[in-house]
């Protein structure tokens, strides 16, 4: 199967039944449409980054003795691989893919309140974790308001339904 084929596969399955819905390829090359998806984009960077370094210090910690609970390995592995489902949302919304923008506006806004959520659990994870959780959702609040922003909602509008005809 070559690889579009399988993209277009998993973008059913993440877009649903409007999979290929797409903007207008002049919007898409818009400048602020552009400028948004830069910034998105070195901010989904600064995450990965996060994560890898939450897992680098989870595997320092237990390689010098310390126990390093599950909840830390659990957190590091699923904050890499949102950021990693983030960038293939960003990628298809870049692209033009209404359903990619749309996932990734939901889950820049849903993924900081969880974590912040399971940060505010005394005693769940060490501090240095608490403070990547703070850090991870105060960047991803940024990508939130660069999607949020009037030419960005407008840009990515789902269409509505057909206007009746007037009478």
């Amino acid at each position: 199967m070559d690889s579009e084929r399988f993209l277009r596969r998993v973008d059913r399955l993440a877009g649903g039944s409007k999979s290929s819905l797409r903007i207008d390829p002049a919007a898409r090359e818009h400048p602020r449409t552009r400028r948004a998806f830069t910034a998105v984009y070195w901010l989904l960077a600064i995450e990965l980054l996060l994560g890898i370094g939450a897992v680098v210090i989870a595997l320092i910690l237990a390689g010098s003795g310390e126990h390093v609970a599950l909840s830390v390995w659990s957190r590091s592995l699923v904050v890499l691989a949102m950021t990693a489902t983030l960038f293939y949302f960003a990628w298809r919304a870049r692209l033009g893919y209404v359903w990619g923008y749309s996932r990734l506006r939901l889950f820049s806004k849903i993924f900081p309140v969880v974590t912040l959520v399971m940060a505010a659990i005394p005693g769940f994870y060490p501090l240095w974790m608490v403070t990547e959780q703070i850090v991870f959702s105060l960047i991803l609040i940024g990508v939130a308001d660069f999607l949020d922003s009037d030419h960005m909602r407008d840009t990515y509008r789902h269409p509505g339904p057909a206007a009746a005809p007037e009478v």
